[in-house]
């Protein structure tokens, strides 16, 4: 009888979206481990799902590797059995999307980014709930002990929701990854002989520590992003990141590392680090948003990222991707493939995870979902308690966490107040509208979205505009 454990089913959600699925597909079977799993492709675009299934075929094939690639629409058939469950999908793509952006700009609330805090973060979230509840559903039934990666946005509040049902869940970002690359590069450190501890939320946590033996860079870093990123002056000459940064490339772009004036701002008045793009870091802050003119001397270049997705060529990208890795199977800076690596072989790794505060960092509420150190080995997903956080930096998270925390509230409980006090709370919207605006805004991306929400939270004898999703 054959007692050795049977090779990992590993399930993606969402595998037909743009590019990054397959780029998770590479990073798996670029661990020896991981080659013999099966891998169970699920989206419910039979379409886009088979052009992900197809380059992953192409892909073992090319390196003669045993690993079976199934694709489905069928959510229980992926689900059943599973050992792992990755989640990447973006519900109601792009149409929705439009409506994120564009209904908070007629207002005066400007999101470069717009899908991970914000009135575009909470509506993102809401819209996605119905699809998470049916996860939850069948996984309870299906594949009680599964261990759940969250790569969806808005990161802190579908990773929130789905450990709030009872489903492990760790919710995994890039920030981090590429934040201390960057900065590695602008030190001219070499990257393995760095350092470092972060802390605080996703999009907001806080390079607490930054070293290299000894030595504090901390001082040297201060002094070079204060003399390099100087407000109003553009950088020029910087590479366009088409939004699939989490490569870390290894030179400055328009996105990360080109200008940095906000992030440096930041630092200079709070004292360290934050690991999201100043693009991105400006969302979350109500200092940099308050006029076209403010924006201009922290942001001389934008990056707008609805744009950039508009503008994708999904096959062209995905055919691109499946070149580099026949001709280099190296798994990017990306953590989910790692995890499942750690979890089946017992060779432990560190990464950072977006988990349930509980007390990991004391002077932060204990339901957030918070971003921090995570030992991974046979035992699974292990976070490591950090302590208190700087005041100042806890202070700012807060005001962040609220926005989240409400957010999961309403999804949780099916109250509609709980949305909109969840988006008079974001700071850049407060900064920017009074009471009744943020109503009026509310209301209007609620009607927008009424299909895909929760029917607790559909707006009452309010019609769906023409055009919605």
């Amino acid at each position: 009888m054959d007692t050795s454990p049977r090779p990992p089913k590993i399930t993606i959600i969402g595998a037909g979206g743009f590019v990054f699925p397959f780029r998770l597909i590479g990073d798996l079977v670029s661990f020896p481990a991981l080659r013999s799993s099966t891998l169970h492709l699920m989206d419910l675009d039979a379409e886009r799902v088979h052009r992900t299934a197809t380059a992953a075929r192409a892909l073992v094939a090319h390196h003669a590797f045993d690993t079976e690639i199934i694709e489905t629409t069928n959510l229980r058939e992926a689900l059943r059995d599973a050992d792992f469950v990755i989640i990447t999908f973006q519900v109601g793509g792009i149409a929705s999307y439009r409506h994120d952006v564009e209904i908070p700009r007629t207002y005066g609330v400007d999101q470069t980014v717009g899908d991970t805090v914000g009135p575009g973060g909470v509506f993102r979230f809401l819209r996605s709930v119905q699809a998470y509840e049916a996860i939850v559903a069948d996984a309870r039934e299906l594949c009680p002990n599964a261990q759940f990666i969250n790569y969806a946005n808005p990161m802190a509040m579908a990773t929130g929701f789905l450990n709030a049902k009872g489903i492990k869940t760790i919710g995994l970002c890039h920030s981090v990854q590429g934040t201390t690359r960057m900065l590695a590069r602008t030190l001219d450190v070499p990257y393995d002989e760095v350092a470092y501890v972060s802390a605080g939320i996703n999009h907001q946590a806080w390079l607490l520590s930054f070293t290299r033996g000894d030595e504090d860079l901390y001082p040297r870093l201060k002094e070079i992003m204060a003399s390099r990123h100087v407000r109003g002056a553009a950088a020029g000459g910087l590479s366009q990141d088409d939004g699939d940064h989490s490569e870390a490339a290894e030179v400055s772009s328009n996105y990360e590392g080109g200008n940095e004036q906000v992030r440096t701002a930041i630092m200079d008045a709070f004292g360290y680090f934050q690991t999201e793009s100043s693009h991105h870091a400006s969302e979350y802050l109500p200092y940099f948003r308050k006029d076209a003119e403010t924006i201009l001397e922290f942001i001389p270049e934008r990056w707008d990222y609805y744009e950039i997705c508009l503008a994708h060529n999904e096959q062209g990208d995905i055919d691109d991707q499946l070149d580099r890795l026949k001709n280099s199977l190296e798994p990017s800076v990306e953590y989910g493939a790692s995890i499942i690596n750690s979890v089946v072989t017992g060779v432990p790794s560190v990464v950072y995870g977006n988990v349930p505060n509980n007390g990991l960092i004391a002077n932060l509420p204990p339901e957030a979902t918070v971003e921090v150190p995570c030992l991974i080995d046979r035992n699974g997903v292990q976070p490591v308690a950090i302590g208190d956080l700087p005041p100042q930096l806890a202070a700012l998270n807060r005001t962040n966490i609220g926005v989240q925390v409400l957010a999961v509230q309403a999804a949780l409980t099916g109250n509609r107040d709980n949305v909109f006090h969840a988006v008079a709370l974001d700071p850049l919207t407060a900064a920017k509208l009074t009471l009744d605006e943020i109503r009026s805004m509310t209301n209007e991306l609620l009607v927008a979205h009424s299909a895909l929400l929760p029917e607790s939270l559909r707006p009452v004898n309010e019609g769906v505009p023409a055009g919605a999703p």
